[in-house]
């Protein structure tokens, strides 16, 4: 159990072992979903054409940057906005016109959202009051709830006499006290600092292997969060869906550039296709020949003598002294200690854009040193080219101003 603001066991999961997930039909449905805001010059459109089926038991987070338009998804789905074009459903029921009351949907906001003038135990009960649950059956679900958070002690007690984390267990019980197949999380941890928001991700693990027959949609921009959590990733950028796949997936083997660059930061080296085999390709760039996974990108496969990009993540360019086998010249550009890693962004001799390299430790090397670089083999993966021009530096822009990208 929870203790206050410490690490969960895993009691929890023990407590509900042994269920069985057997849907039917996707827990939750988006059918090219669109919402708009205005009319005539003044219309913004917040959602696009928005495809998503998440299955009774999956977590799925909706990734991008701000504006990107996860959290009208959100807010389609519990009711809080009508969709202008689309239909959202439920287990097979088509719920695009019912109220938030009616959704039976458990919600848990980036602000909590608690009563102020409410004890911990009569926010829980609200929603189950709400429902008209008999009074006896509120107090067990009430209990219920928050012993699975681990606030059992503190439900006399008011929101401002609760810490950040213990008001986000509150909340998180209120949503789970109503029992629902489907558990909504936006931006549940970033009010909290960011020892708590580990602690946190830590217990909201937790709380998966203890729901296993929920469906939990979680919106967030922290890269770190969507990759410990989700088993799949939808990656949005203005308004629409762009990539969707498995955490592992999308992190390996990047179908575009801007999930590349976003999903925890990657050097994008243009690059021309020399020659492809099986799942291997040669490729050129700058002055370079270096070896590159090739996922397949379907029917026609790779072109050769095609443009494309590779994608070298930062944490495997190694730094090394320039007399090293097969390191080539770089001069250092900038230089940032990170706690865990140094930071280094590298003008490399025979690169025409420069790269960035993440150094395990401190590695205290000064602006303008000439050092030895060297690129994995394979040196990354190969990825289509930019269907649009701004495509990789939106996503490169968005990945370094947004919080919790991998190290």
């Amino acid at each position: 159990m929870f203790d206050g603001d410490a690490h969960p066991t895993s009691a929890i999961a023990t407590a509900v072992a042994g269920k069985v997930t057997a849907a039917t039909e996707p827990a939750i449905v988006f059918d090219r979903v669109g919402v708009r805001y205005g009319r005539g010059r003044k219309t913004t459109v917040a959602l696009r054409d928005f495809d998503l089926r998440v299955t009774a038991g999956e977590t799925v987070a909706l990734l991008g940057p701000s504006g990107s338009g996860k959290s009208t998804a959100l807010k389609a789905l519990a009711g809080f906005v009508r969709p202008t074009s689309g239909a959202v459903r439920l287990a097979g029921r088509d719920v695009t016109d019912l109220s938030p009351a009616k959704r039976g949907i458990g919600v848990v906001v980036q602000s909590y959202a608690l009563f102020p003038h409410m004890r911990a135990y009569d926010n829980v009960a609200f929603g189950l009051k709400a429902h008209r649950v008999p009074r006896k059956e509120i107090d067990a679900r009430v209990a219920e709830a928050l012993a699975m958070v681990g606030m059992a002690a503190y439900a006399e007690r008011l929101p401002r006499e609760l810490s950040g984390g213990q008001q986000q267990r509150v909340a998180i019980a209120r949503a789970l006290a109503i029992r629902p197949k489907v558990l909504l999380l936006d931006e549940p941890l970033a009010a909290l600092d960011a020892q708590l928001r580990q602690s946190m991700l830590g217990e909201l693990q937790e709380l998966r292997k203890a729901l296993p027959d929920t469906a939990m949609l979680y919106v967030t921009h922290d890269q770190a969060e969507a990759l410990a959590l989700a088993d799949r990733i939808a990656v949005m950028r203005d308004a629409r869906l762009v990539d969707i796949d498995t955490a592992e997936n999308l992190w390996r083997r990047p179908p575009s550039d801007f999930t590349a660059a976003f999903l925890g930061g990657a050097n994008l080296l243009s690059c021309t296709v020399n020659r492809v085999s099986g799942s291997s390709a040669l490729v050129t760039a700058g002055t370079f020949t270096l070896r590159a996974e090739a996922p397949d990108v379907g029917p026609g496969g790779w072109d050769v003598n095609a443009p494309g990009l590779l994608c070298v993540r930062t944490h495997t360019v190694q730094i090394d002294a320039t007399s090293e086998r097969n390191a080539v010249r770089g001069t250092v550009v900038s230089s940032v200690w990170r706690g865990a890693s140094t930071r280094l962004r590298l003008a490399v001799d025979g690169l025409t854009d420069e790269i960035t390299a993440d150094v395990p430790g401190h590695l205290d090397t000064e602006v303008d040193a000439v050092v030895g670089v060297r690129f994995p083999d394979p040196a990354g993966v190969l990825i289509p080219p930019p269907i649009g021009t701004e495509s990789v530096s939106a996503a490169r822009t968005s990945a370094t101003s947004e919080p919790g990208a991998p190290e």
